[in-house]
């Protein structure tokens, strides 16, 4: 008959001969499992968080992908902006022969194209004049006093001069420093060589016959020499003849003669006629346009690269057959394909040179542009920006329509891009939120986990210590032995 003890000892003897039984043995930890066996867990309920940052991974490949096609179009329409309009799109060319005589520059939103026979008779000049010479222009003395002026416009102006400046720079500093005077004293040295050679050279600062002056008399006293002008010039307008008939202008800059242009007038040529010719700049014209199409190629060559699929291809990160894509390039070819309405009657972009090529992008014929731009600017110009009439107001051209389209792509929020990356956005935020949920949720797990094996770590540990405690008693006959 078993004893109290016997009954005490025989459940725990039971469990350890059957941990022996299964085979199971106490590693380095008392439950004998492995050491991370939480972090293996763990590691596999981290799973579907890794599948989904590689689904917010791909999606974002893609929003990538939509900014860069933003971009591309946004390049397109900064083009087409610097042409929107019939003069933003106009080029004019300046001819003047062999001439260097003139230099001439157009505003082309105000001249127009013309020919003009252009002769120039005489320079315009300022007033100005020229001292004698002195030995040194701060050693020597030249006295104190006034310099006297009359202006243009009969006012008279005083200057006093002092000892500190009696000598010929502090004189010119003094008519320097007077800004109503209007005047430029430089002093310089006439390289002739002599024992004087500084003088005092004084100018206006306007040129022309109302810019006149009558030029400083010099009243200074007790000087080491007298201080006087030697020589003048007197001002006067420019002359010019302009398809035969005489014009006085105040300057050589001539503004208000041919409207729109501004003619640098080198040299005066008596008797000699300069032709100068203004017309459309056909080849700067068709450079515009050749950058503006370069631009549409470059949007049109992004959607063909997306476009091209194979095998290999993981569409699951590209933008390939994504309805965007056909949205733009549909309506890229529906403006290319529009008929606007000219004075010569309707045409296409297609009858100045462009056309869609078998590879999908555009190809632009510059010298067939050009040809058709010289044979009829107008009607071309209409194709391009519209034109305007009493009836109808303004008609869209090629241009117009490609900037609408262009704005219904990147308007946001609710243009084409823009929408789609929000969209591409949104879904990121959902998968970030998903993410986070299931972050904390696998903390939890791995709180609990720990919680877990540490107590099961303490139960086998008190097993343990229970086994080793039986190890002193001798085992009953047929008692598997510890």
């Amino acid at each position: 008959m078993m004893g109290v003890k016997d009954l005490y000892l025989t459940p725990i003897v039971r469990l350890l001969s059957w941990r022996k039984d299964l085979g199971i043995s106490f590693g380095s930890i008392n439950s004998g499992l492995p050491k991370d066996i939480v972090q293996q867990i763990i590691e596999a309920e981290k799973i579907p968080i890794q599948q989904m940052e590689t689904r917010k991974s791909k999606i974002n490949d893609k929003k990538g992908l939509v900014q860069q096609l933003t971009t591309l179009v946004e390049g397109m329409r900064a083009e087409i902006l610097k042409n929107k309009n019939a003069r933003s799109l106009r080029e004019l060319a300046i001819n003047t022969g062999d001439s260097k005589d003139i230099s001439v520059s157009a505003d082309k939103n105000v001249a127009d194209p013309g020919k003009y026979q252009l002769e120039v008779l005489q320079l315009a000049q300022k007033s100005s004049a020229f001292s004698n010479g002195v030995e040194d222009k701060e050693k020597t003395y030249l006295g104190v006093g006034y310099i006297k002026a009359i202006l243009p416009n009969g006012d008279k102006k005083e200057i006093y001069v002092d000892e500190k400046h009696a000598n010929l720079a502090g004189i010119a500093k003094l008519i320097n420093n007077d800004a109503e005077l209007g005047m430029k004293a430089t002093v310089v040295n006439d390289g002739k060589g002599e024992d004087e050679p500084w003088r005092l050279m004084i100018s206006m600062s306007e040129t022309g016959d109302e810019q006149r002056v009558e030029f400083p008399y010099l009243y200074l006293v007790d000087g080491e020499v007298d201080l006087y002008f030697e020589q003048e010039r007197p001002a006067q307008d420019a002359k010019i003849k302009l398809d035969g008939f005489e014009i006085e202008v105040p300057s050589n800059k001539v503004t208000d003669v041919i409207p729109g242009l501004t003619i640098d007038l080198k040299k005066a040529k008596p008797g000699e006629e300069i032709t100068l010719e203004v017309t459309e700049d056909v080849q700067k014209i068709g450079g515009k346009i050749s950058s503006m199409i370069d631009g549409i190629n470059n949007v049109l060559k992004f959607i063909k690269e997306q476009n091209s699929l194979d095998e290999k291809t993981d569409t699951s990160r590209t933008l390939g057959g994504d309805s965007t894509l056909q949205t733009i390039e549909s309506r890229v070819r529906s403006a290319v394909f529009s008929t606007i309405q000219t004075d010569a009657g309707p045409m296409r972009v297609g009858d100045l040179g462009l056309t869609f090529q078998r590879d999908g992008l555009l190809k632009f014929d510059q010298a067939k542009f050009e040809a058709a731009l010289s044979k009829d600017y107008k009607a071309v110009t209409q194709v391009l920006t519209g034109k305007y009439s009493p009836e109808g107001g303004k008609t869209n051209g090629f241009i117009d329509i490609l900037d609408e389209t262009a704005r219904v792509l990147l308007s946001p929020p609710n243009g084409v891009l823009p929408n789609r990356k929000g969209g591409l956005q949104s879904q990121i935020g959902q998968i970030d939120r998903q993410i986070a949920n299931r972050q904390r949720i696998v903390q939890q797990k791995e709180e609990v986990l720990k919680a877990k094996f540490a107590r099961l770590e303490e139960t086998i540990s008190k097993i343990k210590g229970q086994g080793a405690g039986l190890a002193g008693f001798a085992a009953p006959p047929g008692m598997t032995q510890l």
